[in-house]
């Protein structure tokens, strides 16, 4: 951990379970909304070293980093969806930018309703 604890911290590594980055994943939904979430993303031990070394330098704007998401995320995001995460800003941490998963791609490129309380789905 870089910080404190999980809640304040943007790397973890776990000892027999993995090392993790802190990553942004937009949803864009109906009228200009977007729903953002927070999620933990499992990369390599060489990509959580590369991208601490460049953290809260210059270089981190060109960041980019492959992984698996940690994260289930709804409606049908299963943790392990493969994503790839880039800096679109330099204030933020890494946003989850594509993903082969059918499911994940979806979620990122898609337009998004929920209908008097039916299940979150795309908008045709």
């Amino acid at each position: 951990m870089n910080g404190a604890d999980p809640r304040s911290s943007v790397f973890l590594a776990i000892p027999g379970l993995g090392t993790f980055v802190r990553a942004l994943l937009p949803v864009q939904l109906e009228r200009s909304h977007r729903l953002t979430f927070g999620v933990w993303v499992a990369v390599a031990p060489d990509d959580l070293r590369r991208a601490s070394d460049v953290w809260w330098g210059p270089e981190y704007v060109d960041l980019v980093v492959e992984g698996w998401l940690a994260n289930a995320v709804p409606p049908h995001v299963e943790a392990g969806a493969p994503v790839r995460l880039v800096v679109r800003d330099p204030d933020h941490t890494p946003y989850c930018e594509s993903s082969p998963d059918p499911n994940l791609h979806a979620l990122l490129t898609s337009t998004w309703a929920a209908l008097d309380g039916d299940p979150v789905h795309p908008v045709a």
